[in-house]
């Protein structure tokens, strides 16, 4: 089943090994993003949670070098996240993540990985944030029955 979700055999393993156990994530309509019975708020600025959001929508994941193909989907998510609306700025910040020769995505991926870890045990929280190798598919790695729209 945890194949069917695009968990590699080593994640598995390790899962298996240390009984890992995955708590729900919530995504409230607000664009909160609680994890657990305790609903600990992830905290994020708004376009690394855009980013999140993004990533956590498509559980086949995303290679980076595509990433312009999901560039309207994306000002979506951050414009319901930024209800003062999208500045120049803020537009030009898409463009940035959007871009496969900036550094940008790999920021916001290093930003969203310390925010589950500040909230998480590394073993637990690797499920949660972006991962991959290089030039491949990059996603999360949770399964989706553990997400929850509000």
């Amino acid at each position: 089943m945890l194949k069917e979700y695009g968990w590699r055999d080593d994640e598995i393993a390790s899962a298996l090994r240390g009984k890992v156990i995955l708590p729900l994530l919530e995504v409230t309509r607000k664009g909160k993003i609680l994890i657990g019975e305790e609903k600990t708020e992830v905290r994020m600025e708004p376009l690394v949670k855009a980013v999140y959001l993004l990533f956590l929508r498509h559980p086949e994941g995303i290679v980076f070098k595509h990433l312009s193909e999901h560039r309207q989907e994306l000002t979506r998510i951050y414009e319901r996240l930024r209800p003062w609306g999208l500045s120049d700025r803020a537009i030009h910040s898409i463009e940035d993540v959007t871009n496969p020769l900036l550094n940008s995505i790999n920021e916001k991926c290093a930003r969203i990985r310390r925010a589950f870890l500040k909230v998480l045990d590394k073993d637990v929280a690797e499920f949660y944030y972006i991962t991959g190798s290089r030039g491949e598919i990059k996603k999360i790695t949770l399964p989706r029955d553990l997400v929850n729209w509000e």
